[in-house]
């Protein structure tokens, strides 16, 4: 009984994330298209014949493409209130938030009074804790070549006020970094910091932001700064890690080595 119990619960920890009724395809889809693609996909892998499974009809494609899983987004933008801002011009307050301090921080005359931001760690800070927290790092005499590299801008659907978008970026530290880095002429280190999301939440009523979150890492192999994100991720790609475990790279823990070992375990005795 313990052993059904243990595997159903291994089981149930590795399939969830596919489990839904988000993933129940039409008939007509799962007669033909979908299941022509899936095998076309496993034979790619093994030859390098030109195909054509890969293409769906017109039928097959409005099927995959009504699944609930794939968002209408235009539809459910459209459901927002008829005095929220329009899509572009959001995007446009963030970029111009974006650019009033080189992609790091923000002109604090566009956050709102109620403003908060927040990463994987650091927050929720208030308007007056996050003004002061990035003035007091000069990361342009630190970084005085980085590159912020920002794609990917879109409207969430379900939170029409709120701009999504990926962060990336790149620089050589040939300054100080004070106090984390004291050295006039920096570490010499280049930092490639890797795919980030990131939001801003602007306030439809007044164009002003009430919410900034950066840092949520989305791929931690790529990159230097050990899959972290925001100050961290850079203070570890220099070699100054802070010391603290949510300033360095994730480590498997006691517990979780100690999972997987049993689940490999009965995994042998099925």
């Amino acid at each position: 009984m313990m052993k059904a119990c243990c595997l159903t619960t291994l089981f149930l920890v590795t399939v969830s994330p596919y489990v839904g009724n988000a993933f129940v395809l039409p008939n007509s889809a799962s007669r033909s298209g979908v299941v022509t693609t899936l095998a076309a996909e496993t034979d790619a892998a093994t030859t390098t014949t030109t195909t054509t499974a890969f293409a769906a009809s017109e039928e097959d494609q409005i099927d995959i493409l009504s699944l609930p899983m794939f968002i209408n987004e235009p539809e459910e933008l459209g459901k927002r209130p008829a005095t929220a801002l329009a899509p572009d011009e959001m995007i446009v307050i963030a970029k111009r938030f974006l650019a009033s301090s080189g992609g790091l921080g923000g002109d604090p005359e566009m956050l709102s009074p109620t403003f908060t931001f927040e990463g994987p760690v650091v927050g929720p800070l208030g308007k007056k804790e996050f003004v002061s927290a990035i003035g007091s790092v000069d990361f342009g005499a630190a970084f005085p070549d980085f590159t912020s590299e920002f794609y990917g801008f879109h409207v969430d659907p379900f939170e029409g006020d709120r701009v999504w978008y990926t962060a990336r970026g790149k620089g050589k530290n040939t300054g100080p970094l004070v106090p984390f880095v004291p050295e006039v002429s920096g570490t010499g280190t280049t930092v490639v910091n890797p795919p980030q999301v990131c939001s801003i939440t602007i306030d439809h009523s007044t164009g002003l932001i009430s919410k900034y979150t950066i840092g949520y890492v989305v791929d931690r192999t790529v990159g230097n700064t050990g899959g972290l994100g925001g100050l961290y991720g850079i203070l570890y790609a220099l070699g100054r890690p802070l010391p603290f475990p949510e300033a360095n790279p994730w480590k498997k823990s006691i517990q979780y080595d100690l999972f997987q070992k049993i689940g490999g375990l009965l995994q042998k005795l099925q």
